[in-house]
């Protein structure tokens, strides 16, 4: 998806963090400056949405396909959790990352644009972040099928929100903190004895996926745990917000225009297409689970987690046979479908695919925020068999292996950031093109093609992916615990709302434990498949890692 280009200028540390293939960034519009603040409400930067923030952005206008969520649970001295204090964090991290307080303005298929208007007073962030975070008393399953299968929560002129609610304890439910925060005149609640006393909370981030990706989530979560988590008052946060107010908006801004400038060397723009089209062509895959057509989406999100203890054992076993979990959940993919495979139809590859993060590959941004997309893919193909004559475990682990020397081969390329533009361009003309059937047809104008003498070209060989996997790594070492020492995260679950009988698989190891989870459209596959896939997973999770 996109990135900040290598071919780019790069915008000033006030200008909105900008991806690869947009066509001009932040241009202020300013009227004049108000005499005792840095800014008015007239003062306004935009710029358009690049490729892959199209791909993201365009189908999901209607229902929300592709908006992000990330789920934590955590145990918290009450005073850390009052709703003024959070609401002072939340001001500060927008602040911060101007996407999050950004809204989407389309004007055209090929002219659609984040729209920002910096907040006017220390005390105007405040009040932004207030309307855009909610207090409740929701359990985690209930939070999950509120915003998975509600209505949508995100719109364009909501691009995140912020949830926090208090675990219900059975027998009835905590009541609901007041809606409106505390005056300054209220005693602090962190000073209080009561405050001490430790509570279970749910920590519900959601945020648009045109705006950023999964890396982006996790580390704004482990920023707004430290704040949260950290020694200062309530009110020295808010001092904080209006300190980052100053630092980034409380002055007039110097005009910065960043242009994309394109491949200009020829062979080079020739190559990159060769080498895209031939890596396109390389990818083979014939299986897919059977599907269904049901109007109602339903999406569930089955999560297991094993104990340390059990995860160090697999962590060491995978060591010993030179992978990691990440390309031991490949091979577990694989071996979990191959074995309720119907034997005819074990001819064809099973191709899966999976994000790769590109920013380790992209230099340094000038702006300091780190919201935005920079997440490319890439396929694993491997065999949709198991040879009767052989040892299944050593073909597990050299399925193992195979996943992994695939995934390092496309990692190490010289041609990886070439792919990424080349795809970022192909996805973006696909969901224009598509957006357009779609409103058309909405509209009940829509004229279907006329037909061409030309025939096509059949395809050399299916393309066909059977589910995509997520593979976090360790989030252990994203999240610095230590950081926020009064704050226990214990649990993490992460996705995003889907489309109809789309799947998508998670593994990460987090708070010192191995987590796989299956997010997918219940209704969208026959009954009992998919059920079938998940018990097969975790029954070769024990027959091979532990």
């Amino acid at each position: 998806m996109t990135s900040l280009s290598v071919d780019s200028l790069t915008p000033s540390a006030a200008a909105l963090p900008s991806p690869d293939l947009s066509d001009d960034v932040l241009i202020p519009t300013t009227t004049s400056n108000a005499p005792d603040q840095g800014l008015q409400r007239s003062t306004c930067y935009e710029r358009k949405l690049g490729d892959c923030e199209l791909s993201y952005y365009l189908p999901g206008r209607a229902t929300g396909v592709n908006d992000m969520y990330l789920h934590l649970g955590f145990k918290s001295p009450e005073r850390c959790m009052p709703q003024r204090r959070v609401r002072a964090v939340w001001a500060i991290l927008r602040v911060r990352h101007p996407l999050l307080g950004s809204k989407v303005v389309m004007r055209g298929y090929e002219d659609v644009r984040f729209v920002f208007h910096p907040p006017a007073s220390p005390e105007d962030a405040l009040a932004e972040a207030g309307s855009e975070l909610d207090y409740r008393c929701q359990s985690k399953d209930d939070l999950l099928e509120w915003y998975l299968n509600g209505p949508r929560t995100l719109s364009n002129e909501r691009l995140s929100y912020l949830v926090v609610s208090r675990t219900p304890v059975p027998g009835g439910e905590l009541p609901t903190p007041p809606a409106t925060p505390p005056t300054s005149a209220d005693p602090p609640t962190e000073h209080s004895t009561e405050g001490d006393r430790v509570v279970d909370f749910e920590l519900f981030i959601c945020a648009a996926h045109f705006i950023g990706d999964g890396m982006a989530l996790h580390q704004f979560a482990n920023d707004f745990f430290g704040l949260l988590g950290s020694a200062s008052s309530t009110e020295e946060m808010e001092q904080l917000v209006a300190d980052e107010w100053k630092l980034r908006w409380g002055q007039p801004l110097p005009l910065d225009v960043m242009l994309l400038q394109p491949q200009k060397n020829r062979f080079r723009r020739a190559a990159g297409q060769i080498d895209f089209q031939n890596f396109v062509d390389k990818q083979i895959g014939g299986q897919c689970f059977p599907r269904r057509s049901d109007p109602v989406r339903h999406t569930v999100v089955p999560t297991t987690s094993f104990n340390g203890d059990l995860t160090k054992a697999m962590i060491k076993k995978c060591k010993a046979q030179g992978v990691s979990i990440s390309s031991a959940l490949f091979a577990i993919c694989n071996v979990a479908y191959a074995r309720m495979s119907p034997r005819g139809k074990q001819e064809l590859p099973m191709m899966m695919y999976a994000p790769i993060n590109v920013r380790p590959y992209f230099p340094k941004p000038a702006h300091d925020s780190y919201w935005f997309l920079a997440v490319g893919y890439f396929n694993i193909v491997l065999p949709n068999f198991i040879p009767a004559s052989c040892d299944v475990s050593k073909t597990f682990w050299l399925r193992a292996r195979q996943a992994k020397g695939q995934s390092s081969r496309i990692a190490s390329s010289p041609m990886l950031l070439s792919r990424h533009r080349a795809m970022a361009i192909t996805r973006g003309k696909q969901s224009r093109q598509w957006a357009k059937e779609d409103d058309e047809k909405a509209a009940g104008v829509w004229v279907p093609p006329a037909p061409t003498s030309d025939k096509p070209l059949p395809p050399r060989h299916p393309s066909v992916a059977l589910l995509g996997l997520s593979l976090l790594g360790n989030l252990d070492g994203v999240y610095k615990h230590a950081n926020f020492p009064d704050i226990k995260l214990h649990t993490l679950t992460t996705g995003s709302r889907q489309r109809h009988s789309a799947m998508l698989m998670f593994g990460y190891t987090f708070a010192g434990k191995l987590w796989i989870s299956l997010g997918y459209d219940e209704n969208g596959f026959d009954r009992g498949t998919i059920e079938l896939f998940w018990a097969n997973v975790h029954a070769a999770v024990h027959e091979f890692l532990t």
